[in-house]
């Protein structure tokens, strides 16, 4: 018995996806307990020098009209055509697996549900940390547990940004420069510098972990882009380094969760304080079992396409449709207002009032005062106790009417 399989986009993801599939075919076909072919691959280009360059087709209707085909990866990205392609694929019965983790962001209940529809699945472990497994665990090996939060450094680029600001202090535009030269960031890097990414990893497993839709509109975002080597060097006197991260955690009142992406201080040592790099760690906080950490390279060609041709494994190994990896659709509001998350805050102000530290004090509460070299007389940097973030930004309000000017506001937390 012979199972057809088909590649949407020959990109970095989806070249990876065939170099992998044909280098290691036989062990893949052990492992699905059949015989395994990659029929189609659809791209627009042209790729005469490829020894698989008879596979390539430029109409999508082929891939959907041919019935021999029961495994497609989406690996084009975006949300069309990927969105009426991976429609169309689960109409006629063809489990899909993808990278895309805009799509699954933003339509995934939608389609997991089509997928049970017509007995096939729709998989996506490659959509959140490149090679590392973490969707797969959640649904299922973690699947005792109620799963209470859910936190990590999502993005390679940023963290790789923020690690050359951290060990040469770098500022914030060469070290970005580098990650482009390197190949870790796009000509645009909006996408990963803004927050946008890691936005759309933490909606997904903020979905599979509480079980109802949740759309990157409603997830406060913040990027690096006004990270400087001073908040750096104050961060450091906390024995603290600055990580991008992307957090869910379900709110025992109201039934809703606070959910976003902020640049943070953590603590050196701690379980994510460690990952430098282009490399990714998540952490999973289950009522069972506590902290379990997944570390590893969050993207890349290789590693992304080692997730997508596992799940076209898993897709040929199914009988029909996985049970556990599934969530609510949601008309979105199920995150709560970022006002009332509780946070210490990092802030760095400049004034020339000789009052400030006691003016601050009066309207946070008790400061931990920070240090850098060559401080200036007239910059203060410290944490705020843990207050509610309407009570932080009302008080800082209040000093800029007296004239303070704030230069830096960073969440501290404990991962």
């Amino acid at each position: 018995m012979r199972m057809n399989i088909a590649v949407l986009g020959h990109g970095t993801v989806g070249s990876g996806v065939a170099e992998v599939f044909f280098k290691n075919r036989a062990a893949l076909e052990k492992k699905a307990g059949q015989e395994l072919d990659l029929k189609y691959i659809l791209d627009l280009r042209d790729f005469p020098d490829l020894p698989y360059a008879d596979r390539f087709v430029k109409d999508f209707n082929i891939i959907a009209d041919d019935d021999s085909v029961k495994v497609v990866a989406e690996v084009i990205g975006g949300l069309e055509p990927a969105y009426t392609f991976t429609k169309t694929c689960l109409e006629r019965g063809k489990s899909v697996v993808t990278s895309n983790k805009e799509l699954v962001a933003q339509r995934g209940a939608e389609l997991l549900a089509l997928a049970r529809e017509h007995h096939v699945n729709y998989f996506f472990e490659a959509s959140v940390g490149g090679g590392i497994p973490i969707i797969r665990p959640l649904h299922m090996c973690l699947a005792a547990n109620r799963i209470e939060e859910i936190a990590g450094i999502l993005n390679g680029t940023t963290n790789f940004i923020l690690t050359k600001m951290i060990r040469e202090n770098m500022s914030f535009g060469d070290a970005l420069a580098l990650a482009q030269k390197l190949g870790y960031a796009e000509r645009n890097p909006e996408a990963d510098v803004e927050g946008h990414d890691a936005c759309r990893k933490i909606c997904i497993l903020a979905a599979l972990s509480f079980g109802e839709h949740v759309y990157p509109k409603d997830v406060h975002t913040e990027g690096i882009t006004k990270i400087t080597p001073e908040d750096v060097a104050y961060a450091a006197d906390n024995d603290c380094v600055i990580k991008l991260i992307g957090r869910a955690k379900r709110e025992e009142a109201g039934g809703k969760i606070t959910a976003m992406v902020t640049p943070a201080l953590i603590y050196k040592e701690s379980q994510l304080g460690t990952v430098d790099d282009v490399f990714n760690g998540i952490l999973v906080r289950g009522d069972a079992t506590g902290d379990v950490v997944f570390y590893g390279k969050g993207a890349g060609k290789l590693p992304t396409a080692s997730a997508v041709v596992g799940d076209m494994i898993d897709c040929a190994k199914a009988a029909d449709t996985s049970p556990s990896l599934r969530w609510a659709p949601s008309n979105g509001g199920n995150v709560e207002e970022q006002g009332k998350n509780r946070t210490a805050m990092y802030l760095r102000c400049r004034s020339f009032s000789e009052t400030l530290v006691q003016e601050a004090g009066r309207l946070f509460g008790e400061l931990h005062l920070l240090r850098r070299n060559n401080q200036p007389a007239n910059e203060l940097a410290f944490i705020t106790p843990v207050l509610m973030e309407y009570d932080i930004d009302a008080a800082i309000e209040k000093l800029e009417g007296m004239g303070v000017e704030f230069l830096g506001k960073i969440r501290v937390l404990d991962y």
